[in-house]
């Protein structure tokens, strides 16, 4: 007789994490955006991406 574990349901376990990580990063990215100089840095950078291809 051959004693294995069941995985029933590790896939949707696996899932649930990756969901959990990509949500902590999506936290993070909105902290860092809300950052003043980081969106000056984005605007000015957008600004001269328009300037120079106008």
């Amino acid at each position: 007789m051959r004693n294995l574990k069941s995985e029933k349901g590790s896939a949707t376990a696996e899932y649930a994490i990756a969901t959990m990580a990509a949500v902590g990063f999506a936290g993070l990215l909105v902290v860092i955006m809300r950052s003043e100089e980081v969106r000056k840095l984005l605007f000015d950078l957008v600004a001269k991406a328009l300037t120079i291809g106008g």
